[in-house]
């Protein structure tokens, strides 16, 4: 309340026109940046081929693509910022919610799974944090408690829920929004994750949640084979596996070039795995 939240921390040193942007654009919705990155597969192939043979570890993109995002937050902290009520909050933790559908058909259930870091953890500790969730959270008689939270307040009338869930965004609105609800929501979070790699669709720019403290929004798609300068001397024209993803974010908690230098640099880290494999002494602390 006043400012204070148990997720964050008020940033008051700022700028007047950032400390304005959020009562320009008082919305999530209104305020969303989207922007496609193509990620070369190459290094990232011969990085799993790599672990698989040599370190029987089995990689994945997705394991790149959060150690990479993790280790953006941990060098570039504005854009693990978040706005609430008008003011502009720096997160306590890096965390990722990720969408996990239990099995790969119409009927079955989706839940979603939040993942706590640090950032100072290498590829293999993210690696192991999200495979113990996923396992977990996998099968069909898995409940977590987020699953749990939203059974509850679904048990009533539709007209309570609106009710319930409008109580909710008021309380969180001002800052007394319990801790227990915070830690299960997935809408409060650094990087919300969609893999649409897994069901073989392209990325989508999925919009970011008017509720909760999401800014980030990243969609991994499907890699395919398109037609590249392979010489750029002669001109040559070939062909190179590319990952799309697409990204949307909250353009008050930081701007344009700050964004950008912070995007390119996952799609540096996305480029060169090697360079997740040693975690980081400390982070990069966010103004006060």
């Amino acid at each position: 309340m006043f400012g204070f939240r148990s997720d964050g921390k008020r940033i008051k040193t700022i700028d007047p026109f950032m400390k304005m942007t959020p009562h320009i654009m008082v919305e999530r919705s209104d305020s969303q940046v989207m922007a496609q990155y193509d990620v070369r597969c190459r290094a990232m192939d011969e990085y799993i081929f790599d672990k698989r043979h040599n370190e029987k570890i089995r990689f994945t993109y997705m394991d790149i693509l959060v150690a990479a995002m993790v280790r953006v937050f941990a060098l570039r902290p504005r854009l693990n910022r978040f706005i609430m009520n008008g003011r502009i909050f720096k997160r306590n933790n890096i965390q990722v919610s990720i969408a996990v559908k239990k099995q790969l058909t119409d009927q079955d259930e989706e839940t979603t799974i939040k993942l706590t870091y640090t950032g100072k953890e290498n590829i293999y500790e993210i690696k192991e944090i999200m495979d113990k969730e996923i396992i977990a959270n996998s099968s069909k008689s898995a409940y977590n408690d987020t699953d749990k939270t939203a059974k509850i307040l679904t048990r009533v009338p539709n007209f309570l829920i609106k009710v319930s869930v409008g109580f909710l965004k008021w309380l969180d609105k001002h800052g007394m929004l319990p801790k227990a609800i915070i830690d299960v929501s997935p809408f409060h979070t650094s990087l919300f994750l969609t893999n649409m790699k897994s069901i073989k669709m392209d990325f989508v720019y999925h919009h970011i949640y008017n509720f909760g403290t999401t800014s980030v929004f990243v969609s991994m798609g499907k890699e395919r084979y398109v037609p590249v300068v392979v010489d750029s001397e002669t001109e040559k024209i070939g062909s190179e596996k590319i990952m799309r993803a697409g990204i949307v974010i909250d353009e008050r908690i930081c701007d344009g070039l700050y964004n950008s230098l912070s995007l390119r640099e996952f799609v540096k880290l996305m480029e060169n795995p090697y360079l997740l494999d040693k975690g980081l002494d400390a982070i990069v602390e966010d103004i006060k």
